[in-house]
């Protein structure tokens, strides 16, 4: 082994926060004792980079970097190599770095491996290891903590791209360059600088492929190389049969027939099934194959380690080396009735001089036969596999026109699936000026939809108003449904002129076109008549809605509620129960939003799934049941965010920031709401920056800053340009008004009474009359306001929702204590302590407890002493309560209990709300009395027992 100082250079990461936290965690730990870590990731997911930030980051002492002699071999001892990091770390800690390590040979490993045994913890060395994990990890790493590197989020990949070109890449093309590169940095990288400038700024088109064979080897480190035919067989079969599974794993037999049809054997014979295990099928011949490290078999699937692996060795492989493998599969899967996937191996098999294939095999036929096999419904595939074959029949369709079509069903398809980074570029690839309006109009439709989901929704508006322009005289109901999702835009986007000039009445419509996303010609009348009567009645509800006419909005949304009763696609579920919640029916909401989920989820529509836990969330919240509400948006979020839905996870951001509002979690708040708002702003989303903005103010509240919340909630109640959304302000009134009245501005609070009034008759929201009561009793002299809150909490016994009626009620105890009617306020805040307690509503539920305290009740079952206080806590809460209580920091604490700061910060939040402190100096006061107490309490109980010894004795 050789070692060298190290040359600090400037690293520039993106995306990488998980891991330089586990990194920084160890170099932070090493003044004070040794550490291991193992960074695994495939090629080009930015290893070295890694190692070199961590070398760049140390500073408390020297950082050593470890690697194999010039001929491969280790060229120091165990024992040297110990000796010499004891002596350096006996002076200062040492950081050690070993990049590539699964390159060096086998003693240099086996070296390195006991080295790391034989090191302890109270040694202040550091070991980074980094390992390609497109093969095994070798035995002597195995046991290491790992830190996986996955591929980059688009946000990072799209940091990085525009780091690299300076942001010059046309829109178009950064979006292939994305989609290509797959989050793989330094193959993103390669691929931008392999363009001329021309190419990346659009004027001229790009090279096909756009990640040839050069490009993938050099990010690989080189295609995988075996001396058997049989591994370079099976590797590439295994990599072409992915084409299909979306580089996912493959089956073992379907791969063990096409090499038997590539390799047939010399007689007829019984057929061999693969071996189970770490083996994979002979092949020809009795004797069984090891499988190639590059590949793992688990069960009766065989997959690549390595994506960026797999698509070097079919890029790789000659032509027609690569065609023979298509053609074999193709043949194994025709004869298993495997029709999609067997056409699209047929397609991939093509390459031959056109007049010597049969008609049927010709590029033009198989171009026809892919497009319709994937429009037919009745044959089983999911989303992706179609819109790969709509692509495939696009490359191989000569005609312009319906080239384009074929790539925006494609685009269509891969949207459905959740992959709106490969809908883009595709949709890029239909635009033909030449092609029919109905064409282009069902383009502009999916690029419309993709922007609403993923994108800047004053852009989706354009696109969804020019869609139903170019569809209105062929497709009517298409224009219709096109321009209702226009005006879905524009409500996402506060624009209340322009989401009524949208929903305007218009020409009456035929039913004869299939909506996009229609399962094929066979469903196609009687979904599209469903379809487009369910739009038509959502349109004219929502705009006699907007227009303040409730009378005439409640018959045609109430339709689209009831045919949710029924109905079984999730567009229409959806449209149910956004309907429902426009009515403020939220029990309808709930219902129609889990049947739209559970519906997408067996269509296998990924797209979809976050939209109904959406709205799913939504219903939860305006029915005041947060933890329902926190749960479906987590799993929305999480889903949002794996199908590239940005817009969705805004939304999501915003639902789960205010249900962590009513908790004693200031963080989390926070930091949901900073997420939603950096979407929320780039793409126009008022609506989720409304909720946002209200969430923050209602923590603030919660919290006791009553000046904070008015103010956040002043600039979005209050008349004027920065006003929040038309159809969300009005909800975070009552919050404004309370804080407004507590921070003495009671003229504000009486100015957006009277607009809430006509909020409350109008009935959508079924808390706001009782909300409205409660606004008046805050404003009214002593004499009114008793009746007031009286017939504020009767209203919402009516309405249901225990958060609302337990805000009512702590508001009305709080009062009455003021009053000096303990007796009155001690029921009312019990009550109001209750509620919040069974809805998870933490902050507030600290708020009731202090004002009983103040009356000298003890809240029920918890004791109003601190050791009582502090039996809340489980055993891990109440060590970290006492670390925090003797001054350590966090990471502190972290560091002594043998956990992450992350867990430490969790528990934190948690011994907050549970003892009600809302400090480090409250919490280490409530500790030093419980501790003072106990001791107390245990002098007394040593006397009791001397007292008891004695008498025993004088017995």
């Amino acid at each position: 082994m050789t070692g060298e100082t190290t040359v600090r250079t400037a690293v520039r990461i993106h995306g990488r926060s998980t891991q330089r936290k586990a990194l920084r965690a160890l170099l932070d730990a090493l003044p004070h004792h040794g550490g291991h870590l193992l960074v695994a990731g495939e090629p080009g997911l930015g290893r070295t980079t890694l190692l070199r930030w961590a070398a760049r980051s140390f500073r408390a002492g020297p950082v050593l970097h470890l690697g194999p002699g010039p001929d491969g071999g280790a060229h120091v001892t165990v024992e040297q190599l110990l000796d010499t990091l004891r002596a350096a770390s006996a002076a200062a800690p040492v950081l050690v770095c070993a990049d590539d390590a699964h390159l060096w040979d086998a003693p240099a490993r086996t070296a390195l491996g006991r080295a790391v045994r034989r090191l302890s913890t109270a040694e202040r060395v550091g070991l980074l290891l980094s390992v390609a994990s497109d093969r095994a990890v070798a035995p002597e790493f195995a046991r290491l903590p790992v830190v996986h590197l996955d591929p980059l989020a688009p946000s990072g990949a799209a940091a990085l791209l525009d780091d690299a070109t300076d942001g010059v890449a046309a829109p178009a093309v950064r979006e292939q360059l994305l989609a290509e590169a797959e989050g793989n940095p330094a193959l993103l990288v390669a691929l931008a600088r392999r363009l001329s400038p021309a190419e990346l700024r659009g004027h001229r088109p790009l090279p096909r492929p756009l990640a040839d064979a050069a490009v993938l080897a050099e990010v690989a480190g080189g295609a995988p190389s075996d001396p058997s035919a049989h591994a370079r067989d099976l590797l590439l079969t295994v990599a072409a049969a992915g084409q299909t599974e979306d580089g996912t794993d493959v089956d073992a037999g379907l791969v063990h027939d096409a090499l038997r049809r590539l390799r047939p054997e010399p007689g007829p014979g019984p057929r061999e099934k693969p071996v189970p295990g770490p083996r994979a099928d002979p092949g020809p011949g009795p004797r069984a194959e090891p499988v190639p490290e590059h590949l793992v078999l688990a069960g009766d699937r065989l997959r690549f380690r390595s994506p960026l692996v797999r698509r070097t060795v079919h890029a790789a492989a000659t032509p027609e080396r690569r065609r023979a493998v298509h053609r074999a599969l193709a043949e194994v899967l025709e004869t298993g009735g495997h029709r999609l996937t067997g056409l699209l191996h047929r397609s991939w098999s093509l390459g031959g001089p056109e007049p010597a294939l049969a008609s049927a095999d010709r590029p033009a036929a198989v171009a026809d036969r892919l497009a319709a096999v994937a429009a037919d419904g009745a044959v089983p595939a999911p989303h992706r596999l179609r819109a790969t074959a709509y692509a495939r029949a696009a490359e191989l369709t000569a005609d312009g026109a319906r080239r384009a079509e074929r790539y925006t069903a494609a685009a269509e398809q891969a949207l459905l699936a959740g992959r709106p980074d490969r809908a883009r570029p595709l949709l890029a690839a239909a635009r033909d000026s030449a092609a029919p309006a109905a064409v282009r109009g069902r383009a502009e439709w999916v690029r419309g939809v993709t922007e609403l989901r993923d994108g800047p929704v004053g852009d989706a508006h354009q696109s969804l108003l020019l869609a139903a322009s170019l569809l209105a005289a062929d497709a009517p109901a298409d224009a219709a449904a096109a321009a209702l999702a226009a005006a879905d835009a524009a409500w996402a986007a506060g624009d209340l002129s322009a989401c009524l000039a949208t929903l305007a009445p218009g020409p009456p419509h035929r039913t004869e076109n299939p909506a996009p996303g229609s399962d094929g010609p066979a469903d196609a009348r009687s979904a599209a008549a469903h379809s487009a009567a369910v739009v038509h009645d959502h349109r004219v509800g929502m705009r006699a809605l907007l227009e303040g006419r409730l009378d005439r909005a409640g018959a045609p949304l109430g339709q689209v509620v009831e045919r949710g009763r029924t109905e079984g696609r999730p567009e229409t579920l959806l449209r149910s129960a956004a309907a429902a919640l426009l009515l403020g029916d939220v029990d309808a909401a709930r219902r129609g939003g889990a049947r739209a989920l559970a519906a997408a989820r067996q269509l296998g529509s990924d797209t979809l799934v976050p939209q109904a836990l959406e709205y799913l969330a939504y219903a939860e919240l305006r029915a005041g049941r947060h933890p329902q509400a926190r749960t479906h948006a987590e799993e929305g979020l999480r889903t949002a965010l794996r199908t590239g839905q940005r817009n969705t996870a805004a939304h999501h951001r915003a639902v789960l920031a205010l249900a962590a509002s009513i908790e004693e979690e200031p963080d989390v708040v926070a930091r949901h709401v900073t997420a939603a708002l950096d979407t929320a702003r780039r793409h126009g989303l008022a609506q989720a920056a409304t909720l946002a903005q209200w969430a923050a103010a209602r923590a603030d509240l919660g919290r006791g800053r009553p000046f904070d919340a008015a103010d956040r909630l002043g600039l979005l109640v209050l008349p004027g340009p920065g006003r929040g959304h038309f159809a969300v302000w009005r909800l975070a009134v009552p919050c404004f008004v309370e804080a407004a009245v507590l921070a003495e501005r009671h003229e504000d609070a009486r100015e957006v009474l009277t607009d809430f009034a006509d909020w409350a008759a109008f009935g959508a929201d079924p808390q706001a009359a009782a909300q409205l009561a409660r606004c008046h009793a805050l404003l009214a002299p002593a004499d009114h306001a008793d009746a007031l809150y009286r017939r504020a909490l009767d209203r919402h016994d009516e309405a249901g929702g225990d958060f609302e009626r337990a805000r009512t009620a702590l508001l009305y105890g709080k009062w009455l204590r003021r009053r000096r009617r303990p007796r009155e306020a001690r029921g009312r805040l019990g009550t109001a302590l209750a509620g919040f307690e069974r809805c998870g509503a933490g902050v507030w539920a600290a708020q009731a407890r202090g004002e009983l305290r103040a009356l000298g009740a003890a809240p029920q079952g918890t004791g109003t002493g601190a050791p009582a206080r502090l039996g809340l806590l489980t055993p891990q809460q109440l060590r970290i309560a006492r670390h925090v209580a003797e001054g350590a920091t966090n990471r502190e604490v972290a560091l002594a209990l043998g956990v992450s700061t992350r867990t430490v910060d969790y528990h934190l939040r948690k011994v907050f709300a549970a003892l009600g402190v809302r400090s480090r100096l409250e919490l280490a006061r409530t500790v030093g009395e419980a501790e003072q107490a106990r001791e107390v309490r245990g002098a007394g109980e040593s006397r009791r027992a001397g007292s008891y010894e004695k008498t025993g004795a004088q017995h």
